[in-house]
This record gives C-alpha cells, structure tokens and sequence, in this order.
C-alpha cells in the first residue's frame, strides 16, 4: 500500500501528496491546522485576496441544499499587503506547500496582487481565480468571456514570468469550457482548476424570500460533482499536456480517483470539510490504497486513465 509514489505536479511545482484544501473553504488553513498538521497535505490553496480589504456581501451568505450548499461570501479577506504580512509566515512555520489564490475586479489588479506576490518566498503556485461568482457585477466573471479571461492570464504570467506556476481557475457557467482552457493556457497558464462552484439560487418559502442577501450564489458539493467530472474529462481529452487540479463535490477517496482517472493530477476538497475537518487526511490515506488495491504503482498511473483502452484488475 505504501509504495504507491503519491506524488503530483502542477506546472513545475512538485507536491508530496495530490490532496489540497479549495480555495475560501479554510481560508489560510488554521482553522483546520487544529485538526492536522498542514504539511500533511498536498497543499493549502488560499482564500482568494486581492489588493485592498473587502468585507463581502451581506448576511446572510450560505443556505443548505440538497447534497450541497450555497455561499455568497463575496471575496471577504484583508487585502494582499496583510495577507503577506501575516498568512504566509504563518503557513511557512507549519510548513505547508503554499498556492496563493488571487482574484480582482480589473485585469490590472490581478497583476498589481501577482507583482507583489512575485518576490515572496515559499509560494509554490498562484492560483488565478477569474470565475468566483460572488461578485456584485456578474459581468465582472471574466472566465465567461473568452478574451478578458485570455488577457488576465496575460497580464499576470508578463508580471510573474516563470518563476511560479499560473493555474487558472474556471467557471462552469459557459457554454464552450474547453476554448476557455485553451484560451487561457495559450496565454500563458500553466495549470487549471476545474471546477468553481455552480451559480444556483435557493428561496425561502417562509418568507417567500431568497435564503441569500446576494439572492444568487456558489453550489458546491456532492450534488456539483457529475459536472466536474464532465468538465475535466472534456479539458483533460483536449488539453492532454496541462495538468488539472480538479475539484467539486469531493467527498471520498472514490469520488477523488474518478476525478484523477478523468484527467486531474491533484484534487482539492471543499465543502466536505465543513461537516468532517479531517476529511482531507481521509481521503488521502484513502485514496492511496485505494491507488494500490487498483494495481496502480503511482498517481502519475491514474492520472487520465478513463481515456485509455484497456483496464486494470
């Protein structure tokens, strides 16, 4: 069981474990870091920040649904100048692997936030998110538009260069997801995050009110993962060559080897954890015999395996 090489890839950064938090669901990881230690883990995907603090939507920002559950956080966070000053030495001690995620309402934030990332050490990643549907404008999700996702990708690999890995996060809610993909990695990313959440909405029969203030929001869990599924499958079959950090309802360490054979070299886990802290421990042990129990010798094996002829016992 233990000599299955765990080990992944996203760019030219190399993870010990193909396991990570999702970006906004354990912001800089110290509320889970009381559950495991950090450095147990692929690694931590930020919360998404941008150059000055926000303080999100209203409240109220989440709503239960079936098999999953919406949020309308609105990219709450400090800004970039206080997440340096505090988040990454903190993930540094508990030498966790570090993917920054960032997010703007401009193509110029986004490479303002990547200039001043660029020279802070012990970041593996930047993480790109230009599909977070919980801003006030939806004309501001520039994964939806072909050309503006292209440009912010651009913008930040002219400011980054190649000194970390650009993975671009993407939206769900377009029509052609894998011209999107192509798009950006032609601008310059070197990874993608498949999937954000799915923009839903919920009403409130007592009150005959939507259950969020923002009245649209994010779905996430079980209830999204057929879509993420699809959606890597479909960039993975097209974009062979780009690794993919695959994410969406992630429950199990099945449902996290069906994501890798479907084409993604790492998973994150989200929403789980908010019902079981510990749930990306578990399903990495997990997912590791289960590698081994499948007669895979590495990750690297599994990575894409549903596009190959054959089968393994």
């Amino acid at each position: 069981m233990t000599s299955v090489d765990f080990s992944t890839t996203l760019g030219n950064a190399w993870f010990a474990s193909p396991v990570f938090t999702a970006s906004g669901c354990a912001s800089s990881g110290r509320e889970l870091a009381q559950f495991f230690p950090l450095r147990d883990i692929g690694g931590v995907v930020t919360k998404s920040v941008m150059s000055r603090p926000r303080t999100g939507r209203p409240t109220p920002r989440m709503a239960e649904t079936p098999s999953g559950m919406l949020n309308s956080i609105g990219l709450q966070g400090p800004g970039i100048d206080a997440f340096i000053a505090k988040d990454i030495p903190y993930l540094i001690e508990e030498k966790a692997r570090i993917i920054v995620s960032i997010a703007g309402e401009t193509i110029e934030e986004y490479s303002t936030v990547a200039r001043k990332l660029r020279s802070v050490a012990g970041i593996s990643a930047i993480e790109v998110n230009i599909s977070c549907p919980n801003v006030e404008n939806r004309g501001l999700v520039f994964a939806c538009d072909p050309d503006a996702s292209r440009r912010v990708i651009d913008g930040v690999k002219r400011t980054v260069g190649g000194e970390l890995p650009i993975i671009a996060k993407l939206s769900p809610d377009v029509t052609d997801l894998v011209s999107i993909a192509r798009g950006v990695v032609d601008a310059g990313a070197d990874a993608l995050a498949l999937i954000n959440t799915v923009l839903g909405m919920a009403i409130n029969l007592e009150t005959m009110r939507p259950y969020l203030a923002g009245k649209t929001g994010g779905l996430s869990g079980p209830a999204i993962k057929p879509i993420a599924i699809r959606a890597v499958y479909q960039v993975h079959e097209a974009l062979p060559k780009i690794p993919i950090l695959g994410m969406g309802g992630i429950a199990t360490a099945k449902d996290a080897l069906e994501m890798i054979v479907a084409g993604a070299s790492g998973v994150s886990i989200g929403t789980a954890s908010f019902s079981n802290p510990t749930a990306l421990i578990t399903i990495a042990t997990e997912l590791k015999e289960l590698l081994a129990t499948k007669g895979f010798a590495s990750l690297r094996d599994a990575i894409g395996f549903a596009h190959r002829s054959g089968q393994v016992d």
